[in-house]
């Protein structure tokens, strides 16, 4: 049975994440005389789907997933599906964005949603917060800065176990295919699967 207050916040915040369009092309001006950066899109959600969220959602129910670890905060949409995911099996998110007004208003919309004690938040570098995480993953989710999917996922590779999953999400951009290089190549270890049209890849570690 789904939480009246989550479903309410998500659905504002999907309505309002519908305005990115505009945001996203005010980040690409700045962007015209220098590479993009992260603070570029700092006003934008860049978000899930809310389907992708109900599918990453039951698959952590599914499979009891406990420890949960997502790359990507931004205001925190999929931030609330995996913490109302790990509300049903009695886990934990630990959740890592760079910028600090980002993760000030994910804290937000998470504890508006009635998940605070579910989410612990990790402000900077993902590749410097994330270095000492030592828990067990069940579940990972990526959806930060593409040039890093492979880099994080390398260093948090050692914590994965037989049925940890992995959802990648933006696999139809150019800066992921490193990474799906390298786990596709890796059929003994890692079993893949394309999902939402190919845009994104769970993978489930043998």
């Amino acid at each position: 049975m789904k939480d009246t207050l989550v479903e309410t916040t998500l659905r504002t915040l999907h309505r309002d994440a519908k305005k990115d369009y505009m945001r996203i092309g005010k980040g690409v001006v700045k962007s015209i005389f220098r590479p993009i950066q992260p603070a570029d899109f700092e006003h934008a959600y860049l978000p899930i789907s809310r389907e992708q969220g109900e599918s990453m959602r039951e698959l952590i129910v599914v499979n009891n997933c406990k420890n949960v670890v997502e790359f990507g905060t931004s205001f925190g949409i999929s931030t609330i599906y995996l913490a109302d995911a790990v509300r049903q099996t009695g886990g934990r998110v630990v959740t890592t964005e760079l910028l600090a007004s980002k993760v000030a208003k994910a804290k937000m919309n998470v504890h508006e949603a009635g998940l605070g004690d579910y989410v612990e938040f990790l402000e900077g570098d993902a590749m410097l917060t994330l270095k000492s995480h030592d828990q067990p993953i069940d579940f990972l989710f990526l959806d930060g800065w593409k040039d890093l999917y492979l880099p994080l996922f390398q260093l948090l590779e050692p914590l994965l176990h037989s049925g940890s999953l992995i959802y990648a999400d933006n696999m139809n951009m150019a800066g992921t295919q490193p990474y799906a290089d390298y786990i596709l190549g890796r059929e003994d270890q890692y079993s893949s699967l394309p999902v939402d049209n190919g845009k994104a890849y769970v993978s489930r570690a043998c």
